[in-house]
């Protein structure tokens, strides 16, 4: 028994990563600015996808993930698209051919103690191939539907990139399933729609990192304002769009935009004042805070820190700065809605001195 176990799980994998070795060529052609299901570490992470995202990617230069407020929330760890037409599946399942062994043997490979990795690998893709074409020429279809070529797709399960290794993105393993033009399978709950487009657009927000502007700039000082902002060209609303164009001219998309709303500052030490009160700035006038000027040198910050107490002569406080971005979606057939608001946070040590008289420019 537990050798014929062996077998089937060794079967399975062949057939997956057989499968998306042979689609993955044909996916490549119509790859979009980044698709999902690419290459991870060299190992083949799952079928290519068609789905694009445009409008930045979370993995550019100086981004960073947001935390989901509710964090029992993910993106999908895959999804049902349509991938392959009857032609092109035909063509997938007869390229699965047997690797020539290293010697000539005139007896079939036998799955056994003594069969040579190549023999192996032949045995388990021969049966792989068998049980596929049974499948899709007899079993479930007639010839691989070709009969239906042009009036319809199978939809087979992709991985999302950023979860290829979660045991969730087993969900999508079954068989691809035909699918009728302009008719998306209703008893499939992961089959793509703009909603899954725009959950798996959330993960690739451009958003720039909580980089906080200070007047003082450098050291602080107790009993001394500190007015805090952020930059109003860098933290603006931002979106990417995921989008699924079909071989039968449907178009599927989703843009997923990223609000900010508000800055929360704890100052690391009991013996500061924030403002306001709450240490949470909201925006107004389309800003997070209000940069400093000379003219304000009397005002009080809208959003700020006075420290009450120095750091001492070698210390420092952890001020951390949490800004909190409100997530909407809008897809392509006029559905829209809200996804979980995110945040990112970064600390900064600040030096707080003792200073009897103050000058400020």
């Amino acid at each position: 028994m537990r050798k014929v176990a062996r077998t089937g799980v060794a079967l399975s994998l062949v057939v997956g990563v057989s499968l998306s070795m042979a689609t993955q060529a044909h996916a490549e052609k119509k790859r979009g600015d980044r698709a999902a299901g690419s290459a991870n570490n060299g190992k083949v992470a799952s079928q290519v996808s068609h789905v694009r995202i445009t409008g930045g990617g979370g993995g550019g230069k100086g981004t960073v993930k947001l935390n989901p407020k509710d964090p029992n929330w993910e993106a999908p760890a895959c999804w049902y698209e349509p991938k392959t037409t009857p032609k092109e599946l035909k063509e997938e399942m007869e390229s699965l051919k047997p690797k020539k062994p290293k010697k000539d043997k005139e007896e079939e490979p036998i799955i056994g103690a003594g069969a040579d990795a190549t023999e192996l690998s032949n045995a388990l893709l021969g049966q792989a191939k068998n049980v596929l074409d049974n499948y899709y020429q007899t079993d479930k279809y007639e010839d691989y539907n070709i009969d239906q070529q042009g009036k319809g797709m199978f939809w087979e399960g992709v991985r999302n990139p950023n979860r290829a290794d979660d045991p969730e993105a087993d969900a999508c393993s079954e068989h691809a399933i035909w699918v009728p033009n302009g008719k998306p399978p209703k008893s499939m709950p992961l089959a793509v729609s703009p909603k899954i487009l725009a959950e798996y657009a959330y993960e690739e927000l451009p958003i720039p990192g909580t980089d906080i502007s200070m007047n003082p700039e450098d050291k602080q000082t107790v009993n001394l304002d500190t007015w805090v902002w952020l930059d109003k060209g860098k933290f603006k609303p931002v979106d990417v769009t995921a989008s699924l164009d079909l071989e039968d001219g449907t178009h599927l998309s989703a843009t997923t935009t990223a609000k900010p709303t508000s800055l929360t500052l704890e100052p690391g030490t009991y013996d500061a004042k924030t403002y306001p009160g709450s240490g949470k700035c909201v925006v107004k006038n389309g800003q997070l805070g209000e940069e400093y000027s000379v003219g304000k040198k009397d005002e009080t910050p809208p959003c700020g820190i006075r420290y009450l107490r120095a750091s001492g002569q070698n210390g420092s406080y952890p001020l951390k700065a949490t800004l909190t971005w409100d997530i909407s979606w809008k897809g392509s057939d006029g559905t829209s809605g809200d996804l979980p608001s995110g945040s990112f946070s970064t600390t900064e040590n600040v030096t707080v001195k003792e200073i009897q008289s103050i000058v400020r420019d």
